[in-house]
């Protein structure tokens, strides 16, 4: 699955079927999308024009459709690193792409307007760099926490919350540390790669040395053109393993 096909499966793992509960300001909801929701992919306006029967058999099809569209592209998911977009999509989903958004900017240090731009991505980019993928998902995760403590009807979801943010935290967290395996694993190949290119590149010298007349200590003996032909070889063989590796 891809990176949103995996956020997705948390999400209607954490959202189930329809539900209409009293204490809900979103009211009738399945898959986790609200009637409003609906209604606004519909067009549909006012949003009490959409009867409830209409969420009620909503297709899981659609529902996949509207968190592309109004939840997964707004935090601009498929630009983020895997760990962090898993985090920050289901704080989308539960509390809105703006707050999430706006929540993020703050760690990062950026204007707060609830909008993913270059400002804000250079930012995060910046903070990856100081600091570690898992530590933006521990510290969001702390954040939407905190904001979720806020709300009016904490006393009664405030139980599924705390699960549901533990539950995206340990699964964010994973795929970041998958996500740091692999890069390591990548840059171990890399740099052992340059010293394949050197050892090439010096035979070559050497045999190019020799045909110019110069003497190489400890290559006497060696045969020029062999030389040069293993070193080309090296060459090629290396770039073709390093393309398979990182394609």
């Amino acid at each position: 699955m891809n990176s949103f096909q995996t956020a997705l499966a948390h999400v209607f793992a954490q959202e189930g079927g329809y539900v209409d509960h009293p204490n809900d300001p979103g009211g009738a909801t399945k898959y986790g999308i609200t009637r409003t929701t609906l209604a606004r992919h519909r067009n549909i306006q006012p949003a009490n024009k959409l009867p409830k029967s209409e969420v009620r058999h909503m297709r899981k099809s659609e529902a996949t459709k509207i968190y592309h569209q109004y939840y997964w592209r707004p935090i601009h998911g498929a630009n983020l690193p895997s760990g962090l977009a898993f985090c920050l999509f289901d704080f989308a989903v539960n509390s809105g792409p703006a707050r999430a958004i706006k929540t993020l900017q703050a760690l990062v240090r950026v204007p707060k307007d609830g909008r993913m731009g270059p400002v804000t991505h250079a930012a995060i980019k910046a903070a990856l760099n100081l600091r570690s993928e898992g530590y933006l998902i521990e510290q969001l995760s702390s954040q939407r926490l905190q904001f979720l403590r806020r709300l009016r009807h904490y006393s009664t979801f405030g139980r599924g919350w705390r699960r549901r943010v533990a539950s995206t935290r340990q699964q964010a967290l994973k795929i970041a540390q998958s996500n740091s395996s692999k890069t390591k694993r990548n840059k171990m190949v890399y740099l052992q790669g340059y010293k394949t290119y050197i050892t090439a590149a010096l035979m070559l010298l050497v045999g190019v040395a020799q045909l110019a007349g110069v003497e190489v200590p400890n290559f006497d003996q060696a045969n020029v053109g062999q030389l040069i032909m293993e070193a080309f070889a090296i060459i090629f063989l290396r770039k073709g393993l390093k393309e398979s590796v990182f394609n």
